[in-house]
């Protein structure tokens, strides 16, 4: 029964992380598109679109945070794996061990910037804060502080998925791309 329950979590998990590495994807697809409107309207109009700076900045933000949880889950996380990768050819089981401590203290950091930003995402719902220029631009901030919450949560999991499992690339975490590879 606990493994069928943590075989379910981390199929809820890949579906959150394939879900947010999509939203992201459009995060980018719409800064594309904000970028290029501004590019046409300073130089066929000489009118810069408003706010593009503060979208820029917003957008940033929200594509790290909504695609880090699908690339902790992949294992494209950037890191250096080469000390690693020679000590595991002749100690396998040592680097197990040490990947199985960086990703718990990668869980441990992620889960802490989760509980960092959740007070600040309620503070930022209840007083409605925004940043831009009054009267020009203005976006709101919770929609950020929510989009940082759920990132590193989601990741924070993903991380604890993979060291209870034991595995650096988990079966239960694993994706077509991992199979093709191998073969």
């Amino acid at each position: 029964m606990l493994k069928s329950a943590f075989a379910g979590l981390s199929r809820v998990a890949n579906i959150l992380a394939i879900s947010t590495n999509a939203l992201g994807t459009l995060v980018v697809l719409g800064l594309v598109v904000v970028l290029n409107v501004d590019v046409v309207a300073r130089g066929v109009f000489s009118a810069p679109l408003k706010g593009a700076y503060e979208i820029v900045q917003f957008s940033v933000v929200l594509i790290v945070f909504l695609q880090l949880p699908d690339v902790v889950r992949v294992d494209r996380l950037t890191r250096s794996d080469g000390f690693l990768t020679v000590i595991g050819k002749k100690r396998p089981g040592v680097a197990a061990n040490m990947r199985r401590i960086i990703n718990a203290l990668s869980a441990i950091f992620m889960g802490l910037i989760a509980d960092v930003t959740f007070p600040e995402f309620l503070h930022m719902w209840d007083t409605q804060d925004y940043f831009g220029v009054p009267g020009v631009f203005t976006l709101p901030w919770w929609p950020v502080k929510l989009v940082i919450t759920v990132g590193a949560a989601l990741s924070c999991l993903i991380f604890v998925i993979k060291v209870i499992s034991a595995q650096d690339r988990p079966q239960l975490v694993r994706t077509p791309e991992h199979d093709e590879a191998a073969t």
